[in-house]
């Protein structure tokens, strides 16, 4: 064989070596060692960076809404901080209430008729956009529009032609279609004059036409209550108006408190079958607050009125488990001043475990606060609790932006 034959085939020979050489490797390289057999893979290799970061997402979203809502805390003197407690009756004066705000700095404003009996449309938007801009912190502007027998604004033919019917009338006329319809009208209706919340629904539960409560209440069975309450608060969330389930524990067929004390003798099982489903269905649709009413339910406490009673509260924050914000009716309602001395109430309401109160002699009532603040009979702890509640139902209708 010539030289050049044997230099071609020796090559031939090297290269076949060297493919064979680097197959060898790279399976030897592929094949999995045993530690990787097992069908329990380790730890270290099950979360991914993906699942991570959706698992703390939530957290971080709340902690930053907390955050947001110290940071306006830490912003507060005391006596603003005594202020944001407040859902004080609006003067009906413009310029007193303008005042008053700079003043006390209250966390809202509630109006009632009077308000709107001379107004229009324009000139109330007007009204309460000043208010707004006067006020260090975001308002809340609330009024009764429950239809029927209570309509603050569209019983004046210059806001609606007709003022909202009762839950009650809608019923009849239109099952729950109509009350839904009602709800979104009403809820677009008060939101485009400034108002954000709506003291409603009312969740009371009355059966005989003499109740004080009836006009006012669904008329239906406690479970047909319970799904009128879920639909309406379910709508007024989506539109971002506040809400307010009244009267916690509910009213029955009492007296009305406006004028003297009414006392409940029914039995706790009753409120848990009948009563309180309303305001679970309420609390489960993500309802904004509770209203306690004034009256003294034996089997609950029976020396103190509901709406000052730490018992009941207790009920409404770990049995039905309520963590929004908790107010009282007006502390000036005849039940309380029958009750208690005036001056003491609204410092009798906190302690009870109130966030917000509504009150007509709010001057009275925001001094003895402040004084019960300053000499320890109320702790800024405590106080700071409720507002950073009160805080963050603001953010949730939009009146605080949560990255702010």
């Amino acid at each position: 064989m010539k030289r050049k034959q044997w230099i071609r085939l020796f090559g031939l020979i090297a290269s076949l070596i060297i493919v064979c050489i680097a197959i060898s490797l790279q399976k030897r390289v592929q094949k999995p060692s045993n530690s990787f057999e097992s069908p329990s893979p380790s730890p270290s290799y099950e979360p991914t960076p993906t699942i991570m970061i959706d698992t703390f997402t939530p957290t971080k979203e709340v902690i930053s809404k907390e955050s947001v809502v110290d940071q306006w805390i830490e912003q507060l003197s005391l006596e603003e901080k005594v202020g944001q407690l407040f859902f004080a009756r609006c003067p009906e004066q413009k310029e007193t209430a303008l005042e008053d705000l700079k003043q006390y700095c209250f966390g809202g404003y509630i109006l009632f008729a009077n308000h709107f009996k001379e107004e229009t449309p324009d000139s109330i938007r007007e009204i309460l956009a000043s208010y707004q801009e006067t006020s260090k912190v975001p308002l809340l502007l609330g009024v009764d529009e429950e239809g029927g027998t209570v309509n603050r604004v569209s019983k004046f033919s210059a806001f609606r032609s007709k003022p909202f019917d009762s839950p009650r009338q809608l019923y009849q006329q239109g099952q729950m279609d109509a009350i839904k319809s009602d709800t979104k009208e009403k809820s677009n209706f008060l939101l485009s004059l400034g108002l954000n919340v709506n003291l409603a629904p009312v969740c009371d539960i009355a059966k005989e036409s003499s109740d004080y409560m009836y006009a006012r209440s669904f008329g239906q069975t406690a479970k047909e209550t319970a799904n009128y309450v879920k639909e309406v608060v379910t709508i007024m969330k989506s539109q971002k108006i506040g809400s307010v389930l009244k009267h916690f524990p509910g009213y029955g067929n009492n007296i009305n408190t406006h004028n003297s004390i009414a006392i409940d003798l029914r039995e706790y099982e009753i409120f848990k079958t009948q009563d309180f489903l309303p305001f679970e269905a309420g609390i489960r649709a993500g309802a904004d607050a509770i209203l306690v009413s004034h009256t003294i339910i034996e089997c609950m406490d029976d020396k103190k009125p509901a709406s000052l009673s730490e018992k009941v509260h207790q009920i409404l924050r770990e049995e039905l488990g309520f963590d929004g914000v908790i107010m009282t009716d007006d502390l000036i309602m005849q039940a309380i001043i029958d009750y208690t001395e005036s001056k003491t109430a609204a410092v009798d309401a906190i302690k009870a475990g109130n966030d917000l109160l509504i009150a007509t002699d709010y001057k009275i009532q925001y001094e003895a606060v402040l004084d019960a603040v300053k000499s320890g009979e109320l702790s800024i702890k405590q106080i700071e609790n409720s507002i950073r509640r009160i805080l963050l139902w603001k953010m949730e209708l939009g009146l605080i932006a949560e990255g702010s």
